[in-house]
């Protein structure tokens, strides 16, 4: 009964630490895509601007 519950416990760490890193992943994921976003939206605007002047 105690390997049993044992068996239950280590099975629940794991799968809470591979959420934990997919989670972790996906955080790194967001900030890196909201940064290349943000860099494109800037480029598109800086040179949308220049062009309205020629």
């Amino acid at each position: 009964m105690l390997l049993k519950i044992l068996g239950i416990a280590v099975v629940i760490w794991l799968a809470l630490a591979v959420l934990g890193a997919v989670f972790e992943f996906l955080t790194t994921a967001l900030v890196i895509g909201a940064v290349v976003a943000l860099g494109v939206v800037t480029y598109s605007a800086v040179k949308h601007r220049r062009s309205i002047g020629r």
